[in-house]
């Protein structure tokens, strides 16, 4: 049994079922991953894959290097996407395999001082297009997205099959 539940009125004074909204949210956050795409690219001339590992392999906590399950279960993408990334980048010279410190056996992957540098000289692109693209957004806005984008998120890795 499908449940249809009705939301207040359109601008035609027409009824629309709550699936006419989940559809609008989950393609307004299409065009948002299609518009990062393409802005990161032509502004940061870094795709956001590439921009996410760098980030994901800068914080503290990953200065000796993530393992490859561990990084692909942070950024939340397949094994596959995340593979031909990591051996262009490490081809480039930005990123390396390193020992795991605690089991010398296990390959993790770290930035190198030229991936650190990257990582660097992004963060004044980063920190402007950050500024351009919340620009009229309020502090409570970006919390309350967080938030909503997380919870979206958790709920959307809890989703059984529909059959």
């Amino acid at each position: 049994d499908l449940v249809c539940i009705m939301l207040k009125k359109d601008q035609n004074n027409t009824d629309l079922p709550i699936s006419a909204l989940h559809n609008r949210l989950f393609f307004r956050l299409f065009q948002t991953s299609n518009t990062l795409d393409r802005q990161s690219l032509k502004i940061l001339n870094i795709s956001p894959i590439h921009w996410s590992v760098l980030g994901a392999l800068s914080r503290p906590s990953a200065k000796s290097g993530m393992s490859f399950s561990d990084l692909t279960h942070y950024l939340g993408v397949s094994r596959q996407s995340l593979d031909g990334v990591l051996k262009r980048l490490e081809k480039e010279g930005e990123l390396q395999r390193v020992a795991d410190l605690q089991d010398r056996r296990v390959k993790n992957v770290a930035l190198t001082p030229q991936g650190e540098a990257v990582w660097a000289e992004l963060q004044i692109k980063v920190a402007k297009f950050y500024e351009q693209s919340f620009k009229d957004f309020r502090f409570d806005d970006l919390i309350t997205m967080v938030h909503l984008l997380n919870k979206l998120n958790d709920g959307m890795e809890h989703v059984d099959s529909p059959n």
